[in-house]
C-alpha cells in the first residue's frame, strides 16, 4: 500500500501580494489611504494567526489509463476526460491535501454574522490563499525529491470539481488521504470541513532529457 504523508504543522509567511490581488487591488491601479491599508494589513496578520496549515500526501501508481479516465493501482478510478489527457505521460499520480484548519473558518463566520464584512472578507482571503500555498509547498516537498529520480510532476493539478472532474472525487480524495488524520470531513454533498480545505491530483512523469 503506498505510503501516506501527513503534514501536522506547514509554516508559511503570509502571501501578501496574492492576498491583495485576491481582494481586487491592482498594484498601480487601486490606491488605498493609509488608514484603509493600515486596516487591511493588521486584519491580514490577526487573520494569519488563525489559520493552521496541514496536510496530507501520497503517490499512487497508474494502473490503467483510457480517454475517458484512469483506473489507479489502489483501486479507484478517476473519470476525466481533461485529467486523462493530463496524465497521458504519467505513470503515477500524487494525491495531495491541505486545510487551514477550524479556527479560521470560525472567524470567517463571526465576522460576517456580525456584519464585519470588510473583515470577513480579508480574512477568507487570507485563508484561501494560505491553504493554496501550502498545496505548493507540499508539491514542491515531493519535486525534490522526483528530481533524484529524473522524474518530475505535471506543469497543472486538478481538483475535483474543475471541468469534468466531478466534486463527488472529494469522497476518494477523503478516504485515500485519510483526511480526519488532519481533522477534515465531508459532507453528504462531497464538500470538505473546515470550508478552508482542498484537494488536488498531478501526475508524475519523466523529466525531459
Amino acid at each position: 500500500m503506498p505510503a501516506l504523508s501527513l503534514f501536522e504543522n506547514i509554516s508559511l509567511q503570509l502571501p501578501r501580494e496574492r492576498i491583495f490581488r485576491r481582494l481586487g487591488f491592482k498594484e498601480g491601479i487601486t490606491e488605498l489611504s493609509r488608514e484603509r491599508l493600515t486596516r487591511v494589513e493588521s486584519d491580514m496578520q490577526q487573520a494569519m494567526d488563525l489559520v493552521h496549515l496541514k496536510g496530507a500526501a501520497k503517490r499512487v501508481e497508474i494502473e490503467r489509463k483510457g480517454p475517458s479516465g484512469i483506473v489507479l493501482a489502489s483501486g479507484p478510478v478517476l473519470e476525466s476526460k481533461k485529467l486523462a489527457s493530463l496524465l497521458a505521460g504519467s505513470s503515477e499520480v500524487l494525491l495531495l491535501a491541505a486545510t487551514g484548519g477550524p479556527e479560521i473558518f470560525e472567524a470567517i463566520r463571526e465576522n460576517t454574522g456580525r456584519g464585519d464584512l470588510s473583515k470577513g472578507v480579508v480574512f477568507d482571503a487570507v485563508a484561501s490563499e494560505m491553504t493554496d500555498c501550502a498545496l505548493d509547498w507540499i508539491a514542491a516537498f515531493f519535486e525534490n525529491g522526483l528530481r533524484r529520480e529524473g522524474r518530475r510532476l505535471t506543469s497543472r493539478r486538478f481538483s475535483a470539481g474543475y471541468a469534468d472532474f466531478a466534486l463527488e472525487n472529494q469522497r476518494l480524495f477523503y478516504r485515500e488521504l485519510e483526511l480526519s488524520r488532519i481533522g477534515v470531513q465531508i459532507t453528504d454533498s462531497c464538500f470538505l470541513n473546515p470550508e478552508k480545505s482542498v484537494t488536488a491530483v498531478y501526475g508524475i512523469e519523466k523529466s525531459a532529457p
